[in-house]
């Protein structure tokens, strides 16, 4: 018996043809949702879509994992009763200036009241920022308590420690041509790198011009608030932004000051929203400064084993050497989550970070103290970060807590 010759068509992009119209245009920076457009990055209804990828960001690959094993329906759509935000964040004016906010949605916690209509109608939009309410519980806020730097007042914070925090998970949405501007390259040639770094992933990117929004798939952030964050703009505000350290974070390790300076920063923001402000945290999926674990620990042993030892001198110089560059977290979009939330002007920013510093300021937004870690803090094995990146510039020089910042000029590292 012979097989008759089939020729299969596959279809390599999940967007209509280039030719085709959008029916749900996006207007960044449109002061009205309407207006602007809802994200429309669902695989049901390939004729509705509006960006490239998808939603989930990385968590998209184990959806697809998840329908190629059975265990989900590939046409599933979520029941979104009862899931709005728990406060009112927003609308800031920020959100309707298209140079402000870039990567993310501002509309993103909103999707599912403001667009009710076309997701009964059966278009598969959901939200790419979700906003709760949570307890955290740190055992360094327990000695703090312990050792009468904090004390329990029954709303910021419990008898038994426990932080009271309004939390808002956000996914990336990244705006092509303002992420371009941001970087000073071309759109054209941005979507060209996306594309080719990522081995033709997303063909869309070079072939669909007319789709200005892309959902990368990587990891987004979580903002904890403490204090009420309708305050947010009206009272004093303290502020850490930080960069993942899975290592540090959660196991402990000693050969960074993350955790450390998180826990410092969740304390001073505890004490904030105790004195009637606000505090925030902003935790990036930046691992490695956004080069990866792995990397990271390639790095740790070509540190540790190099002639005379881990050295301040050749901090940097080691990550460049296996990682091409020594810092990928490039903090130009950083500031954008501030701008969603409406901020104007820190009062306290837990770090000394001038790559943060630098990015805040130049946003727009006004920086009073840097709040530097304690000394005691500091783990035995950081003290060759802490050096290195103060010779590098990276951290602004000791006793620069207690100045005032001249507005939108760096301190010097």
């Amino acid at each position: 018996m012979t097989t008759p010759n089939r020729t299969t068509h596959i279809r390599l992009t999940s967007h209509p043809g280039a030719g085709s119209p959008v029916r749900f245009p996006i207007h960044w920076g449109a002061a009205d949702p309407r207006e602007r457009g809802p994200i429309v990055a669902s695989v049901t209804r390939p004729g509705d879509r509006n960006v490239v990828g998808t939603y989930g960001g990385a968590y998209a690959l184990y959806r697809a994992l998840a329908v190629s094993s059975g265990t989900l329906n590939p046409i599933q759509r979520p029941d979104l009763t009862d899931t709005a935000p728990v406060v009112q964040l927003g609308p800031h004016p920020q959100w309707a200036d298209p140079a402000r906010i870039v990567s993310l949605d501002p509309w993103g916690h909103l999707a599912g009241p403001v667009f009710a209509d076309l997701i009964a109608e059966g278009v598969d939009i959901r939200p790419t920022i979700a906003v709760t309410r949570a307890h955290i519980s740190l055992l360094e806020i327990n000695q703090a308590i312990d050792k009468g730097r904090l004390k329990a007042d029954g709303t910021v914070m419990q008898a038994n420690g426990d932080v009271a925090v309004v939390k808002a998970a956000i996914d990336p949405v990244w705006y092509l041509p303002g992420i371009a501007e941001r970087f000073g390259v071309s759109d054209e040639a941005l979507r060209r790198v996306l594309f080719e770094q990522t081995a033709g992933m997303y063909p869309e990117l070079v072939t669909r011009p007319d789709l200005d929004v892309f959902l990368p798939p990587i990891g987004g952030m979580t903002v904890y608030m403490i204090g009420d964050p309708a305050k947010l703009g009206r009272v004093p505000l303290t502020c850490r932004v930080h960069d993942e350290c899975n290592g540090s974070d959660v196991f402990g390790s000693d050969i960074c000051t993350c955790r450390p300076y998180l826990v410092h920063g969740i304390e001073e923001c505890v004490r904030q929203a105790q004195e009637g402000g606000v505090g925030l945290i902003v935790y990036n999926r930046k691992e490695g400064r956004a080069l990866g674990e792995v990397t990271k620990f390639l790095v740790y042993n070509a540190r540790k084993r190099q002639q005379g030892g881990d050295q301040a001198a050749t901090y940097f110089e080691r990550t460049e050497c296996v990682a091409g560059v020594q810092d990928a977290r490039f903090q130009q979009l950083m500031p954008d989550v501030l701008h969603w939330l409406g901020i104007r002007h820190i009062d306290r920013f837990v770090s000394m970070s001038n790559m943060k510093y630098d990015a805040i300021v130049g946003s727009g937004i006004t920086i009073g103290e840097r709040v530097p870690i304690p000394a005691d803090l500091v783990p035995p094995d950081a003290h060759v970060e802490m050096e290195a990146k103060k010779a590098a510039g990276y951290y602004a020089p000791e006793g620069a807590a207690d100045l005032k910042t001249v507005i939108g000029r760096p301190l010097e590292g």
